[in-house]
């Protein structure tokens, strides 16, 4: 029987992306497949209204942008993930919710929505004010990221960082690296401004910020100047 080669160096690269990319996209097209399914089920027996469905992942997916693929880093194309919420008679239909949430506001919102209290140790909010009422502004203006598995089966440097809707300060603090985006002008996250001198007061006002966001999270792990 006649056996496919792996092709070696940069050739093997490319094989590994381009596998890692097809298999990926194979996995949301069984995914898309299986949701219309599962919505068939339910309108066919009457339970519609009574079922909340949540589509989403854990991160976004680089499908090539950066020349990366995988998921582990801070910037948008990772950070942002698909948050699709259905539920009728309660979520007006095609509605566009711009507040700041984090999986970990997911759980909150299941038990809120059984009905269910949610305990005070839980970090996250929840999101069933919100998806009643897409203009309700959330008590939330910043987001909070920190990646530490270094060498866990990935290669993505330990990195923590703070994001709200204008900027986003990233630091790699292993290697005592920084980085800050103007996510408005720069969404694409291009421009490093951290050693722009008309941005130095963001770039103070950030580092604060996240040192805040740390505290507030209690995550003291090991994190460079930040110790």
């Amino acid at each position: 029987m006649l056996q496919k080669l792996k092709p070696a160096g940069k050739d093997l690269l490319k094989y590994k992306y381009q596998w890692y990319l097809q298999d990926f996209l194979a996995c949301c097209m069984s995914l898309d497949e299986n949701m219309g399914k599962l919505l068939d089920y339910l309108k066919k027996n009457n339970l519609e209204e009574n079922t909340l469905i949540v589509y989403t992942s854990d991160q976004g997916f680089y499908l090539g942008e950066n020349g990366w693929y995988d998921k582990r880093f801070m910037y948008d194309v990772s950070m942002q993930i698909p948050l699709l919420v259905r539920w009728p008679g309660k979520i007006p239909a095609g509605t566009r919710n711009t507040n700041l949430v984090q999986n970990i506001d997911f759980a909150p919102t299941f038990l809120e929505a059984a009905g269910v209290a949610v305990p005070q140790w839980m970090q996250g909010i929840s999101l069933k004010p919100y998806l009643y009422d897409p203009k309700k502004k959330a008590n939330r203006d910043k987001l909070y990221y920190h990646f530490y598995e270094y060498k866990a089966d990935h290669t993505v440097l330990p990195h923590l960082g703070v994001r709200n809707k204008h900027y986003k300060l990233i630091y790699f603090y292993t290697v005592d690296e920084w980085e800050l985006y103007d996510l408005n002008k720069d969404p694409g996250e291009q421009k490093n401004l951290v050693h722009s001198k008309q941005h130095a007061k963001i770039l103070a006002a950030m580092k604060e910020e996240l040192k805040k966001v740390r505290n507030e999270y209690d995550d003291h792990e090991k994190a460079g100047v930040l110790d």
